[in-house]
């Protein structure tokens, strides 16, 4: 029985690991990846927004 017990801990870890692993996979695109792309997209062009109005006020 030791080695049932000595076993137990990696198998169980690897199982979880391997959950997570797919839950991972399977989140990635899909049906919500247009709208995540777009938020992204939207968070990338008010930073460099941001940026450019720090500049102009730099220089104006």
């Amino acid at each position: 029985m030791d080695y049932v017990s000595a076993l137990l801990p990696p198998v169980v870890m690897a199982v979880f690991f391997t959950g997570v692993i797919v839950t991972i996979v399977k989140t990635q695109g899909g049906a919500n990846k247009a709208k995540e792309d777009a938020a992204v997209d939207a968070a990338l062009a008010r930073a460099e927004n941001a940026r450019q109005a720090t500049q102009d006020d730099v220089r104006g």
